[in-house]
């Protein structure tokens, strides 16, 4: 008889990395306004660190800067920014620095995705990805590497593996991932002599996430916890707990890499999306994404 299938779980980073490993230091996140970019920076203040979280829509910031402040102990500031506009990216980072005084961690988090085939995806919907996910992520370090080049500091970029194989329906975050790729490992070398560190997470599934409530697929007849090696959909508590082990002194010589956290599922062909018939005939396969191409 084959034996039962082990259900990995994720583990509490507070039980492995002690609470103050991150005191007075400071970490500037876009996008954590909610989702797994607010997790992050909650694991990150829950260690020690204040941090700011930058978005575009006041109250949601607004909220979960009290939220994260209320839940960890330490201070969290909203600043409202699109991540497309530099001046406003500066003005984050000057609220920051009058705050806090400095910079130490950011991650670049803001992020935007849809289902789309390309005979469907206009030049618009592919540019607006592009600017939010790609330019936004040039933007942020272009704003905030002065104070991060001062605490010899560190990026997080929030990625994804959408593009290392050819996933339908994905092409325009894929090519903004692409290049968040490439830009992470530029500015690891360019920025190593000044003490920088440079990194990518790229998530795999993660539950109970705006991205997957959005994404997910029905009537393909597999669960997507079958398709997966470690037989689970991510937590955003694992995403987290990599963003620690990234930022913390452990990852001290780990700089340009990307860290896949995905239990395992990159490594598999099989693929949620039916194909060819997703390609050959999007019509007949539109309820199958609920609507939602």
């Amino acid at each position: 008889m084959a034996p039962a299938p082990v259900r990995a779980r994720y583990t509490n980073s507070e039980s492995v990395f002690k609470p103050d490993i991150f005191k007075g230091k400071v970490l500037f996140c876009t996008g954590g306004g909610s989702g797994i970019c607010k997790e992050m920076t909650y694991a990150v203040m829950k260690h020690g660190a204040n941090a700011t979280i930058v978005g575009r829509k006041l109250d949601r910031i607004t909220q979960a800067a009290e939220e994260l402040s209320k839940g960890t102990g330490n201070t969290c500031i909203p600043a409202q920014a699109d991540v497309r506009r530099p001046d406003e990216l500066k003005e984050a980072v000057k609220k920051t620095i009058e705050k806090f005084g400095r910079i130490d961690f950011v991650i670049c988090g803001a992020a935007g995705n849809f289902l789309a085939p390309l005979s469907g995806l206009s030049e618009n919907a592919f540019r607006t990805v592009i600017e939010i996910d790609t330019l936004g992520t040039f933007n942020t370090f272009k704003a905030t590497i002065p104070y991060v080049r001062q605490s010899h500091g560190s990026y997080i970029h929030v990625s994804a593996t959408l593009h290392y194989r050819g996933l339908p329906y994905q092409a325009h975050v894929s090519s903004a991932k692409a290049g968040v790729d490439a830009l992470s490992r530029v500015i690891a070398v360019e920025e190593g002599p000044w003490g920088v560190r440079s990194n990518v997470i790229a998530p795999g599934p993660i539950a109970a996430t705006e991205g997957m409530s959005r994404l997910s697929v029905s009537g393909t007849g597999r669960s997507l916890e079958s398709l997966i090696p470690l037989g689970r959909q991510g937590a955003v508590q694992d995403i987290a707990n990599a963003t620690v082990f990234l930022f913390s002194d452990a990852a001290s010589l780990i700089t340009g890499e990307a860290l896949v956290v995905d239990g395992g599922l990159q490594h598999l062909s099989s693929s949620s999306f039916p194909y060819p018939e997703a390609v050959l005939n999007p019509e007949s396969v539109r309820k199958m994404f609920k609507g939602k191409l």
